[in-house]
């Protein structure tokens, strides 16, 4: 019998230590290899989605899981293959029960894997591992199919662009592949900048033949015969992997100058991203890729008829060009049957935040807020009441409780104000302020905005000034609806998506949780609890059990009180951070307005 032992080596899991994890697991397989009954191998993989809980240990074929692996843990796994499993590195469901496969846990369970496919499964860094899957038979299908052929497919597979705009897949090849200007480029966009985002991340370091499969067969669809793949700077490990398999596939004529051996060829590079956020909107990340400054244009004239160098150019996110393969090999008619009318196949999230399952999720698109959140993700941790999700990244909008049941869509976000985005997804409890979390993006928004257009450069720093003084109690009547004009004027102003999107968290913020503001401005309190200068921490002396734990996580030994005995705040020392509030297990803490000084 064959064994093999797969290893989380997704950046998250690396960071937990699981290159020392393998490194143990190998170490100890070897020393009882001689008397072992089976053949093992050690494998380091892509990520496997379920963050929180890594290093994960996967023990195949019997598919056994392992959770939060130690290197001290190695011995024992290595013990148990073939017999018992370790019962204390398994997964355990809501009721305790501990859970083997991967199949059986409530979070992957109801997932539906078709970009991420192969990612947990495979060695990334192996061409054969990915070719054991299946992989670049959809390249050599193509090769035999006309460029209508393979458009065909892509447009009746319903496909939209996973990077945000969802702009229809086949239409913009179509588009592109009817220009005959040459030369013609295709070009991947992995500079994911949004905070909490990592889709792109973990397809390109854990499954680089599925882009570079689905940049090949785009190239041979539109006729282009160069590629670039722009990744961002901080994405070290997926540029390494992607380099990798760039020169793996071109050393076995995969790639190169003769795609499998036929009469197209196809050269792809890397560029390396600056770190501008801007650079995610197609034509500033086409001028950064030309050696210019990454500054969006107007878009009179398409880029896929005047992209890269003033040629017709494909510009895709990762995970659309991931989707392609299966597509090619299963039909678009496959494919278009996940999803709803206007929204066809899986979407991928980065699911973080106040969630209890946090990690790597793709779903069919039409599922609803409420089963991601809950029965994937497991609920808001600790149990406290859900307040809202921000869908999109930093230009995404908010949805509150009361829309958990919409369904995950293009459009049905769209119309509530939010968006899909590139897939990240912020979930929040009762104790997030929703004017911080609007200041907190307009901030990130200011600083990345490349400043070329006043709507977009003016906008973002006067509304953060208003944002900032609300948060800190300088807020005053009228300042709601003059953040309102912003944001309407930068949506029709604004020169590109940045600008146009920017608003989003703020005009949703204010649309489902006006009473927030208000509270701000009129009453001079944050109803969360969060905004310092707003906010006064109390103990509540009845409740208090003098367990010292407040006490011991105040930064500024505000508190005082003994053992079992009912503790105190001193006002004049607490610099109301929360820390208090955050470890009271008897909810003895509690948040009240701050006395307002004369100003």
């Amino acid at each position: 019998m064959n064994c093999t032992v797969l290893v989380c080596c997704g950046t998250g899991c690396i960071a937990n230590g699981s290159i020392d994890v393998t490194e143990a697991l190998s170490r100890a397989l070897l020393e009882i290899g001689a008397d072992a009954s089976v053949k093992t191998a050690v494998k380091q993989t892509g990520c496997n989605g379920f963050c929180e809980n890594g290093p994960i240990v996967r023990i195949m074929p019997d598919d056994i899981s392992y959770y939060r692996v130690k290197p001290k843990d190695a011995p024992a796994i290595a013990a148990s293959i073939g017999g018992k499993p370790v019962n204390r590195l398994l997964f355990r469901d809501e009721e305790g029960k501990p859970v083997l496969s991967q199949k059986a846990n409530p979070f992957y369970t109801p997932q539906r894997k078709v970009a991420l496919r192969n990612i947990g499964e495979i060695d990334p860094g192996q061409l054969a591992d990915y070719r054991a899957r299946g992989g670049y038979e959809a390249l050599k299908k193509a090769l035999a199919m006309t460029p209508d052929e393979i458009i065909r497919e892509v447009e009746i597979s319903g496909l939209r662009g996973r990077g945000g705009a969802g702009f229809p897949t086949g239409r913009k090849w179509r588009t592109a592949a009817g220009y005959e200007a040459e030369p013609k480029y295709v070009v991947c966009n992995g500079d994911e900048g949004d905070p909490g985002a990592f889709m792109d991340r973990s397809i390109l370091e854990g499954d680089p033949h599925t882009v570079l499969e689905g940049m090949a067969i785009c190239a041979l669809a539109v006729g282009a015969s160069e590629g670039f793949l722009y990744i961002r700077d901080e994405y070290g490990l997926a540029r390494e992997h992607i380099q990798r398999a760039i020169s793996d596939a071109e050393e076995e004529g995969i790639l190169g100058d003769s795609l499998m051996g036929g009469g197209k060829s196809l050269r792809l590079s890397v560029v390396r991203g600056g770190g501008a956020f801007v650079c995610g909107e197609s034509t500033a990340l086409m001028a950064s890729i030309e050696g210019r400054v990454g500054e969006p244009r107007a878009k009179y004239i398409r880029s896929v008829q005047r992209g890269l160098w003033n040629q017709p150019t494909v510009l895709n996110n990762v995970e659309t060009f991931a989707n392609i393969p299966v597509i090619i090999n299963e039909g678009g008619a496959s494919f278009a049957e996940l999803g709803t009318d206007n929204s066809k196949g899986t979407k991928v999230f980065a699911m973080v935040g106040k969630v209890k399952r946090t990690g790597l999720v793709e779903i069919p698109m039409g599922v609803s807020l409420r089963h991601l959140i809950y029965d994937i993700g497991g609920g808001v941790i600790g149990d406290r009441p859900f307040k809202a999700v921000q869908t999109g990244g930093p230009s995404g909008g908010c949805i509150p409780a009361d829309m958990l049941d919409l369904p995950v869509d293009f459009d049905t976000l769209t119309q509530y104000g939010a968006m899909m985005g590139s897939g990240g997804m912020i979930v929040m409890d009762d104790r997030s302020c929703m004017v911080e979390v609007a200041r907190y993006y307009v901030n990130f928004l200011a600083g990345e905005s490349c400043g070329k257009c006043s709507p977009c450069r003016e906008g973002l720093r006067q509304m953060l000034q208003i944002l900032t003084d609300i948060r800190e109690g300088r807020g005053k009547k009228g300042d709601v609806e003059l953040l309102e004009e912003i944001g309407e004027t930068m949506i029709g102003a604004s020169l590109c998506a940045l600008g146009k999107s920017a608003p989003n968290p703020v005009l949703t913020t204010i649309r489902y949780f006006r009473d927030e503001y208000d509270a701000h401005i009129h009453e001079y309190r944050c109803p969360a609890g969060v905004c310092p200068k707003l906010t006064a921490f109390e103990i509540d002396p009845a409740a208090c059990t003098g367990c010292t734990r407040c006490k011991r996580a105040c930064p500024t030994g505000a508190i005082t009180g003994g053992v079992k005995s009912a503790h105190n705040i001193d006002q004049a020392s607490c610099i109301a951070c929360g820390s208090c509030r955050d470890v009271c297990r008897f909810g003895a803490v509690r948040a009240a307005a701050k006395r307002r000084l004369a100003v």
